[in-house]
């Protein structure tokens, strides 16, 4: 096989269909859009969730619960994610992005007690489960909230 012999797989291009370009194409006149009406118009159709002057199902649903506008969203991280730290590091959030464990720090790092540790480890975020706290303690190390 040649470079000039390649050939793109059978069906895996198909041609654009290019509408108002005559009779014979099957879409000229009224390019696909039939005769007149709002769909048939420059910028025509109805915004998404409209039903013809019907009532809505967003009108029709009753309304559920609220959003906090004062929740705090952590980034989590569990034990077993801080055993790829060697002995005696001390774990801080900027060391947890630039290791890749977190990519955005959000409202801060929780530790959660998902797996075991087994290294000994000097550990600071924001926030630690009463489990993730214990089983650090237990492995030797501490815990630091920031």
């Amino acid at each position: 096989m040649k470079l000039h012999e390649l050939k793109p797989a059978e069906g895996s291009r198909k041609e654009r269909n290019r509408v108002g370009r005559g009779i014979g194409s099957g879409n000229g006149k009224t390019s696909g859009k039939g005769h007149k009406g709002q769909n048939a118009r420059s910028g025509g159709g109805v915004r998404p969730g409209f039903e013809g002057g019907q009532n809505p199902l967003a009108r029709r649903l009753p309304k559920r619960g609220f959003t906090n506008i004062h929740r705090k969203e952590y980034a989590v991280v569990n034990l077993d994610a801080l055993n790829r730290f060697d002995e005696g590091t001390e774990v801080t959030p900027e060391l947890l992005i630039e290791s890749g464990v977190v990519s955005n720090e959000r409202a801060g790092i929780k530790i959660l007690a998902k797996g075991n540790i087994e290294k000994k480890l000097t550990v600071k975020a924001q926030k630690f489960s009463s489990a993730a706290k214990d089983a650090i303690e237990a492995a030797g190390g501490t815990t630091e909230v920031l």
